[in-house]
């Protein structure tokens, strides 16, 4: 007993000289990490997919070890209020002049030229636009430099660009204009006001672009686990059996295949580390365009376009100094999550980086968002396909507008359609097919697009739909303006020769309210590559292949005729004015182009009379010796204006239930498909 209180007091004597010491000598107190207050640099990245280090230290834990104070911002305070004038933007819309080059100017600065020349944005009035763009080009010795322009006024409602670091970037009077360059420091940065654009190699294509190399969701067995970005360009590849970091040097590992050119081959890996120095931003494009996940080290710039993409989806932002942590998160990760941020990486890449035209459009389409406001662009046009670009802002800023998001929303498609029926010079009045069309179930209203030199008819036929008729202007396009009588979302586009059955409309009509985004047809061709030509040709035999559905007879969705009026190149809409027969294959590459989905067939009665092309395109037999007329040659200039071949064939043809099935017609929704 005597025992147990003498260690009782001893311990309570030791407890009470212990509060003493730490009462007397307050630098033995144990003391709390001292917490960052709001607003104060953290060294921490910000990090994009937290839910990958739940097991790890939080963000803020970790402080940064020899922390600099930031670069102070070009530009001081500017900010879009500030240093924009929007009032010079009227009616909200964005009217782009570009300085004209002083002197040679290389491929680069040229493809910009033309690509923003190309935007619908663009005009060639310096006094009429509301912003100014200087270009900027790489190899512009610093000592001649563009001059001021005379409608510099410090710099307001100018942009100035540039592709490729550029001497003169860093030695120019920015004063109050914004500045759109490829990976930009995060000091220099000011976000909401400056662009962050990609670090583009030199032979970067125009238009059209690589597509991604993205074909299956995991790496083939064998193909490693991470490629690692090295500094001469290349990458190296590392398999999951590792236990050090696979970068800096500082682990042993093999390094897999050596490669010299950055471009000769794109990295084959599930997840791609990319060091966070500026020169590396190369290499995020590259993981993009391969479908490999970009996993950015500590990055010291910004990523491109981040004001508007959700890089969440997409990439993985983690700490370079916790190597063994980011590998484990790494190889943890789900496989739906992996195909996820795969499948982003490769959406990203095709809708803004490509091409050097879709990165200078997306430059100006964020620039455009921030002067319309609150009309702008939504996240989800701009992080889902086919993205903002091809979602027009002019037509409606609600994604339930668009045939392209009711699956993600959980909508149909109103049910009703409006018949677009076409007269061109030599035809008659459609009067039968105006009685057949109105018939149909689904019918809201008939427009009659009376393009003819004969006037129209001073009477037609009563009908049980509102009939209204249009004037057109004689040209083939015209049938795809976007009228503002289309008082429904699908439209069903006729020629007054066009022969159809009351069941059959219906039916059609079925089909396009399950696949809003896509062309429902009738009648088909297809196209192919002739080889002995050394072009593409299209046919419309009669094969269980097609790529295009003819608008002679097709539903689909209204925004269309928005896109097609607004997004096209001025030239191809006058190729098909001036070929009437490329307005079929004209809106079809448009479709294909931005849902990358074939067209739907459904069936039409064999009374019908068959389509068929001008006299078939290049390798037809019977043509092989005559000159190619410029309407069989129309495919080849669309693809060239579109800058790939967009078309995409399919064998699908949808029927009825019980579609030429032997039973009594009385069990058949559909009865006259069938019947002669």
């Amino acid at each position: 007993m005597q025992s147990w209180r003498r260690k009782s007091l001893w311990l309570a004597l030791s407890a009470s000289w212990l509060l003493i010491l730490l009462r007397v000598f307050p630098v033995l107190r144990l003391k709390e990490p001292a917490r960052r207050q709001a607003g104060s640099p953290q060294g921490w990245p910000h990090w994009l997919d937290t839910e990958l280090l739940q097991s790890f230290s939080q963000p803020g834990e970790l402080l940064e070890d020899g922390l600099q104070p930031p670069q102070a911002p070009r530009g001081g305070s500017c900010t879009q209020g500030a240093c924009f004038d929007a009032s010079r933007c009227r009616g909200g819309g964005l009217k782009v002049f570009v300085y004209p080059a002083v002197g040679p100017i290389s491929e680069t600065p040229r493809k910009v030229l033309t690509s923003i020349e190309g935007s619908r944005y663009h005009t060639a009035s310096a006094t009429e636009a509301c912003l100014l763009i200087l270009v900027l080009g790489p190899d512009t010795p610093a000592g001649e430099c563009h001059p001021v322009p005379p409608q510099w006024d410090g710099g307001k409602n100018h942009l100035v660009l540039s592709l490729h670091p550029a001497p003169c970037l860093r030695i120019f009077q920015l004063g109050q204009a914004m500045v759109a360059e490829a990976s930009p420091t995060v000091d220099t940065f000011r976000p909401g006001f400056d662009v962050a654009l990609p670090l583009l190699p030199e032979a970067h294509p125009l238009r059209g672009g690589a597509l991604g190399q993205l074909r299956q969701h995991s790496p083939l067995p064998g193909v490693a686990l991470i490629a690692v970005a090295e500094e001469r360009g290349g990458w190296r590849t590392a398999g999951t059996n590792f236990s050090a970091c696979p970068w800096d040097g500082r682990c042993e590992q093999d390094h897999g295949p050596k490669q010299t050119h950055p471009g000769a081959m794109l990295p084959n890996a599930t997840f791609c580390l990319i060091p966070g120095r500026s020169p590396d931003a190369l290499h995020f494009l590259q993981a993009l365009q391969a479908g490999c996940i970009p996993v950015l080290l500590s990055p010291r710039w910004e990523l491109p376009f981040s004001e508007v993409i959700d890089w969440t989806k997409a990439a993985v932002v983690a700490d370079e100094r916790l190597p063994l942590q980011v590998l484990a998160a790494l190889q943890e990760m789900p496989l739906t999550r992996v195909l996820a941020l795969r499948q982003q990486a490769q959406f990203l890449w095709d809708a803004y980086f490509s091409s050097m035209e879709k990165v200078i459009h997306t430059t100006l389409e964020i620039i455009q968002d921030r002067i319309s406001g609150a009309s702008a662009h939504p996240s989800l046009l701009w992080n889902s396909p086919p993205g903002a670009l091809l979602a027009l802002s002019t037509f409606s800023t609600s994604p339930s507008d668009f045939p392209f998001y009711h699956l993600q929303q959980g909508s149909r498609p109103l049910g009703r359609f409006s018949a677009l029926i076409w007269v061109g010079a030599p035809d008659q009045p459609p009067l039968k097919l105006i009685q057949a069309v109105a018939g149909a179930q689904h019918c809201a209203q008939i427009l009659v697009l009376w393009s003819s030199k004969k006037p129209p008819p001073p009477r037609w036929p009563e009908t049980a739909v509102p009939l209204t008729v249009l004037d057109g202007h004689r040209k083939a396009s015209d049938r795809f303006l976007p009228y503002s009588a289309i008082s429904t979302d699908a439209i069903l586009s006729l020629d007054a020769h066009s022969s159809l059955s009351t069941s059959e409309v219906d039916f059609a009509f079925t089909v396009w309210q399950s696949f809003p985004e896509r062309m429902v047809g009738f009648l088909t061709w297809s196209h192919f590559w002739d080889e002995a030509q050394g072009g593409w040709g299209y046919t419309g035999e009669r094969a269980n292949e097609f790529s295009m559905v003819l608008t002679s007879a097709a539903f689909y969705h209204r925004y269309y005729h928005t896109l097609f009026t607004h997004s096209l190149p001025k030239a191809l809409r006058t190729l098909a004015d001036e070929s009437p027969r490329c307005v079929d294959v004209l809106m079809n590459f448009l479709v294909a182009a931005v849902t990358k989905l074939p067209p739907i067939k459904v069936p039409y009665g064999p009374w019908h009379q068959e389509a068929r092309p001008p006299p078939l395109a290049p390798g037809s037999p019977r043509l092989r010796a005559e000159p190619q007329p410029a309407a069989q040659n129309c495919i080849n200039r669309m693809a060239a204006g579109f800058g790939h071949m967009s078309l995409v064939s399919s064998r699908l043809r949808l029927d009825p239930v019980l579609f030429k099935d032997p039973v009594s017609v009385l069990r058949k929704k559909y009865r006259s498909l069938e019947k002669p």
